[in-house]
This record gives structure tokens, C-alpha cells and sequence, in this order.
């Protein structure tokens, strides 16, 4: 059976499949993506939009491609497209550590027809949290939650789920997340917000006994620990140094389930 055959069956009863339509309107919010090339810094973030301006419901596949500059989270947005209605899909755009501040485009394109998307690389910010858009490294990450969630700069526990990280090991410790720095990094101050919302309170989820530490070399020193925690946000200051990692070493939460990052931070002082 032929792909257009194929679609027929599938669309509901009275619906015709159109092939090759060209009456289909491509759109693109916001109109320009900013991005900073920064592994998990957040990515920017795109809203693909497909309208059916013909006169029967069909089927479209939009292409998506851009230079080796862009890295994008999908190169192609199928859908089935009801006459007159927008039919959007997200795209997360990032670019390589030490990318060139610069303007590149992202091409999208249904037939014949094209919108080309202004993407600007902007130079990595000034960041007074070290740990902020670094690479995470962890112990495991549970597969609803994404590594970089817990460096990301989102530190609202009520976005839980559309950020922030937990372990994929379900009441087994300990588990660890933290940064690799790519060089060494002066830290005194690190700050942990575990989960801690109306509807999941750190009493409940949250992390309860937990290490800080760091690495020089190939040495790990412990520079703080708390036990029996049940606030949401906990801040440990130690003398300032030189590492060349940082790491939070979880021995057990609340729920003694998992280990539940809302955002990890680290300061010189």
C-alpha cells in the first residue's frame, strides 16, 4: 500500500488526504532565538506551526535543517492538519561550548514553501553561579528528567517535572550530581533546593541527608554534610578554594525513594 493510500485510511470518515498540498502555512515564534553556547545552559526554544489553508483536512510533513553551527532537537514535524487550524510542535535549538557569537538560521520547509528562522549566538554571560549551564555529570537520571535540569536556572520547585533532576534508582544510595569544571574553579558557597512545593513539600521529597564535596586533582574532600534536612532550600559556606569539581552526595530523602534536585548552585564566597 502506497504512503497516500495509506493516509486515507487514516484520516477520519469524509476527511480527503491532499498530497502535495501547498496550502499550508508555515509559522515560527517568537521571530528570533537567542542561545548561549553553554552545554546546559537553557536551550532556545521554538514553536513550529503548521495551518491548512486549503479546503480539506491533509497530512503535511515539515523539513527543518540549519548549518553544523545549531544543534536541533528534531529535523522533521509530521502532523494531520484539520482545515483552518494551527498545529504547533516545540524545537529546543543549542549550540557546542566556545561557538562564535554570531546569526545563523534555522530552515523550515513544507513543499515549495520556506520560513527561515534568525538564530543569535550570544556571547557566554557573566554568571556569579559557577554551576549555572555547566555540564552535569550524575550518579543516574531518572528517563522523565533531563541531566542538565538541576544547573539549568530554574529554581521553581511548582515547574518540577519541566525541570530539575532526580536518580533512577529507586530507594537505593547514595546517588550524586554535580559539574566537572573544565578548569579550576574557585568555590566557598553551595546551595541546594531540593523539591519542595505545595503539593510535594521538601518534608515529604526532599532531600534529607546529604554531602558536599569537592575534587582537587584526584582527591574528594567532604566540605559539609547535613542530616535530617526538611527545608527546600539549605546554603553551606566553607573557606574558599581552587577545585576542579563540585558534587552533592545524596545518603537518603524524605520518601526514601529518590534523590529530587530542584537547582544546584556554587559561589566564591
Amino acid at each position: 500500500m502506497n504512503r497516500a493510500a495509506l493516509l486515507v485510511l487514516l484520516l477520519p470518515v469524509g476527511a480527503v488526504a491532499i498530497s502535495n498540498n501547498n496550502a499550508i502555512d508555515i509559522s515560527a515564534t517568537p521571530q528570533l532565538v537567542e542561545v548561549v553556547p553553554l552545554p546546559c545552559f537553557p536551550s532556545g526554544k521554538l514553536s513550529l506551526g503548521m495551518t491548512n489553508t486549503g479546503r480539506n483536512p491533509t497530512v503535511a510533513d515539515m523539513r527543518l535543517s540549519a548549518d553544523s553551527a545549531l544543534t536541533l532537537s528534531r529535523h522533521q514535524f509530521s502532523s494531520y492538519l484539520p482545515v483552518g487550524q494551527l498545529v504547533t510542535a516545540p524545537l529546543e535549538i543549542t549550540v557546542p561550548r566556545g561557538t562564535t557569537p554570531a546569526t545563523h538560521t534555522v530552515d523550515l520547509s513544507v513543499g515549495r514553501d520556506h520560513l527561515k528562522v534568525p538564530v543569535a549566538i550570544k556571547p557566554v554571560p557573566q554568571r556569579d553561579d559557577v554551576l549555572l549551564g555547566e555540564q552535569a555529570v550524575a550518579s543516574s537520571t531518572n528517563g522523565d528528567m533531563r541531566l542538565c535540569g538541576g544547573v539549568d536556572g530554574n529554581s521553581d520547585s511548582a515547574q518540577w517535572g519541566a525541570s530539575g533532576w532526580h536518580d533512577a534508582t529507586k530507594g537505593v544510595f547514595p546517588d550524586t550530581y554535580g559539574v566537572d569544571f573544565l578548569q579550576a574553579t574557585t568555590i566557598g558557597r553551595v546551595v541546594l533546593q531540593t523539591l519542595d512545593s505545595a503539593r510535594y513539600p521538601a518534608a515529604v521529597m526532599g532531600i534529607r541527608d546529604f554531602d558536599i564535596q569537592v575534587r582537587t586533582g584526584a582527591t574528594w574532600t567532604t566540605v559539609g554534610e547535613v542530616r535530617g534536612n526538611v527545608l527546600g532550600k539549605v546554603t553551606m559556606t566553607f573557606e574558599p578554594r581552587a577545585v576542579d569539581a563540585v558534587q552533592l552526595v545524596s545518603r537518603d530523602s524524605n520518601d526514601h525513594g529518590y534523590s529530587r534536585i530542584v537547582e544546584l548552585e556554587a559561589y566564591g564566597s
